[in-house]
């Protein structure tokens, strides 16, 4: 490295300066000092990490001393502390002519050299197991408290909007039924069709063992529409379209959009999430109905080509056995679950405040989350209706 020397206004070097910078550049040196009672190790320099080089190396080399002398050191830092501490160790020396500065930070890494860091304390494992199953049922209660709440908040939103007459964003209405209804009929019809012969093929293949196959028309009818129809759909709206939801809003939120929003006076909840859920609200009792025809469909498939029952006869057998009472009840959880599955998505969508990686996790909280209120709610269903006599 070549440097020049500093010059002053007429050009004549400075020696103060170039003194200056010679010393900046200096590397730690140490001296061995005959004694009586046996040899001294003098440090001098800056006793720092950038001034170190080979002195570790050079010091461990060294045969015993008896003293440390830091009275020459200009500067020391950790570094250099722990190297001295290590060197005094080695050799069981006397550390001398430390300044007030290098006392206290020498006697700040003795310290931590004494006193290591406690070990963490290792519950047993049923302990562990009882505290994660806690932490996990109050990080639920939490969720669901926060759901509630953002329902609540969805629905003064909503007649807000009615009283002070501000019109709804058909619009946005529009596009999100475009999204959430429309598009999946192919997805949705294809698994409720497949569901169904598999509720047919294994309902036959268990009534066939007492001569009942006719009444698998009763098991695909009945639970196509009433129960499993809806259920399925819900899960899949749940899956494809409260995860985008979650995604679509939690991504506005780390770009600014929602703060953006607030700053020029545009309600969030009346722009992004009331047409969210008003979409998803009114497709869901279509979609449900869409889902249960696909999956009578599809029983009806089966019980053609493996019980040999006509289609005039299948469809005969439905009238019969399907009670109006069914599809009242498709109709009356349809809209709930597609409001629950709506709200589920836009709150965990507005829960992102951090970075991109949150938006994953709200993603995947709004399905779980989404498919559980989905099944617990239809639990809850099946024994009002029950209680009520609408079996």
């Amino acid at each position: 490295m070549i440097m020049h020397a500093p010059v002053d206004e007429k050009g004549l070097p400075t020696q103060g300066k170039w003194d200056t910078v010679l010393r900046m550049v200096e590397r730690a040196s140490f001296a061995i000092v005959p004694g009586e009672g046996g040899d001294d190790l003098r440090l001098a320099g800056r006793l720092t990490l950038a001034r170190l080089g080979e002195l570790p190396q050079q010091l461990e080399a060294i045969s015993a001393v008896r003293r440390i002398d830091l009275s020459a050191i200009e500067r020391i830092d950790t570094v250099g502390a722990w190297l001295v501490l290590r060197t005094a160790a080695a050799h069981g020396a006397v550390i001398t002519g430390d300044s007030g500065d290098a006392k206290r930070l020498l006697d700040a890494v003795r310290r931590s050299q004494e006193s290591p860091p406690a070990e963490p304390v290792r519950e047993s494992g049923w302990r562990s197991s009882v505290g994660e199953v806690g932490t996990g049922a109050l990080a639920a209660m939490h969720e669901l408290v926060g759901i509630i709440g953002f329902f609540g908040a969805t629905i003064v939103a909503f007649f807000r909007s009615l009283v002070d007459r501000r019109p709804i964003r058909w619009t946005a209405v529009t596009m999100r039924i475009q999204n959430v209804g429309i598009d999946a009929l192919a997805i949705v019809g294809l698994m409720s069709f497949l569901i169904g012969i598999v509720i047919a093929q294994q309902g036959a293949v268990q009534l066939r063992q007492f001569g009942l196959e006719i009444f698998t028309v009763n098991l695909v009818g009945r639970a196509s529409i009433r129960e499993l129809g809806l259920l399925m759909t819900a899960i899949m709206v749940a899956g494809r379209s409260g995860s985008a939801f979650a995604a679509q809003i939690g991504t506005m939120k780390l770009t600014g959009e929602i703060d953006a929003m607030r700053t020029i006076g545009v309600s969030p909840m009346e722009a992004i999430v009331l047409p969210r859920v008003m979409a998803v609200t009114l497709m869901m009792p279509l979609l449900g109905f869409y889902a249960s025809i696909c999956a009578i469909i599809g029983g009806g498939v089966f019980c053609w080509v493996g019980l040999e029952i006509t289609p005039v006869t299948y469809i005969q057998l439905l009238q019969q056995i399907v009670p109006m009472t069914d599809f009242w009840i498709m109709l009356i959880k349809a809209p709930v679950f597609g409001m629950l599955v709506g709200v589920t998505g836009c709150y965990e969508g507005m829960q992102v405040d951090k970075d991109a990686e949150e938006v994953g996790r709200r993603t995947t909280s709004a399905v779980v989350a989404g498919i559980f209120l989905v099944i617990v709610l239809d639990a809850f269903f099946a024994v009002f209706f029950s209680s009520i006599g609408w079996n």
